[in-house]
């Protein structure tokens, strides 16, 4: 980015580093994005004239595809992924195309995330520019605080925050300038710190570091967001952790589901109930009680073959984020048996014109970038997909 042109050769901690991270995403967006245009810095903006990317050197990232990826997926991921490249921000960041706001931060290390599940990294891949962008602006968005947020975004940018961690902690390995290796650790410690200090006395996470709250939507983000951390190498208080996973398991109802707030009375929701497996797994909880029966829930609401009838409630994207995770950790069967029905699904509602899908009404950045990570699991280039 900004002229550069992509390093080659991986340094020994970026060799190192790629057998482990953990990733993604919760969906902030279950609950709490504001309505509302954000205001978009005008120098943000992306020009015609500034399309990084965009040509067919964004295909055929991975020489041999996996068995899994049958050539229409094939073509569906390079449409994807250049959809990402040429709707790049000239100051590295995406945005989402909705009515809910900008988002920032979350738009970009998702979009960030899901590049890297292609193969590329902030020094190598088509796509390196991109990422590196992307690194780029995350990094100017974090405070001395820790907090990583956009101005625009502080009513609910702890789903972010999250998201900004998982993506820095898959770059931090893999950037070969030591000065922004650095940095980018210093920024990672900076952010947990805030997390940790951030944890409700029940052991969750509400939308803004100050609120003393907590759902479950934004727990999971952080739960994740440090592990993937500490698998990267930086220290993280087991206390935290150990205590956003009781939260986790006060939050059950007894059908095994996951309900929105541990306090609360309410049904359980599949789509948390999904991420809530993919901590539990991620953990190597396999056999845990509690996420043995919010896998059965889980399989019960969520399952691609149930087509219509299945329990999304306007969050199809997130739910299958984590569901995509928790059916290949969950080993070759399940994943054997949800991949081809996921896949059909996912490319069915691709816009034929620009390559991209209209992720929960949040737009078009953040459905494409979901997308992508799911469609680009048998890569296993995103170490959360790793078993």
């Amino acid at each position: 980015m900004n002229g550069s042109t992509p390093r080659t050769g991986l340094t020994r901690g970026a060799r190192r580093f790629r057998a482990g991270l953990m990733i993604l995403l919760t969906g902030g967006f279950m609950s709490g994005i504001v309505s509302g245009q954000a205001s978009v810095d005008p120098a943000a903006e992306r020009s015609p004239e500034d399309s990084r990317g965009g040509d067919a050197s964004t295909s055929a990232i991975i020489p041999t595809a996996p068995p899994e990826i049958t050539p229409a997926i094939l073509r569906s991921i390079e449409r994807g992924l250049r959809f990402l490249a040429t709707n790049q921000n000239r100051d590295g960041s995406w945005r989402t195309s909705g009515a809910t706001g900008g988002y920032p931060t979350a738009m970009t290390s998702l979009a960030g995330l899901a590049l890297m599940a292609g193969g590329n990294t902030p020094a190598q891949g088509p796509n390196a520019q991109n990422v590196s962008g992307a690194l780029t602006y995350i990094l100017k968005s974090s405070r001395r605080d820790g907090l990583i947020a956009r101005l625009e975004e502080e009513s609910h940018c702890m789903h972010g925050h999250g998201f900004a961690m998982l993506f820095l902690a898959q770059c931090h390995g893999m950037e070969e300038d030591p000065r922004r290796h650095a940095e980018v650790r210093l920024v990672l410690r900076r952010a947990i710190e805030l997390t940790a200090r951030s944890q409700s006395a029940a052991g969750g996470w509400l939308y803004t570091p100050d609120a003393g709250g907590d759902e479950g939507s934004v727990t999971v983000t952080q739960v994740q967001a440090l592990r993937a951390c500490r698998n990267a190498g930086l220290a993280v208080p087991k206390r935290v952790i150990d205590n956003a996973m009781r939260y986790l398991e006060r939050s059950a109802n007894p059908d095994g589901g996951i309900r929105y707030q541990v306090d609360d009375s309410g049904p359980s929701r599949p789509a948390i109930t999904a991420a809530a497996v993919a901590c539990y797994f991620n953990a190597g909880l396999y056999d845990h009680p509690r996420a043995a029966k919010a896998l059965e829930f889980v399989e019960q609401h969520l399952s691609p073959a149930r087509g219509r009838s299945a329990s999304y409630f306007g969050h199809y994207f997130y739910a299958h984020l984590y569901m995509s995770q928790v059916m290949y950790l969950a080993g070759e069967r399940r994943w054997g048996e949800y991949y081809p029905l996921i896949s059909v699904n996912l490319l069915e509602q691709q816009d034929v014109d620009t390559g991209a899908w209209n992720g929960d009404q949040v737009g078009t950045t953040y459905g494409t970038a979901v997308a992508l990570i799911i469609l680009q699991a048998p890569y296993k280039n995103l170490p959360i997909m790793q078993r």
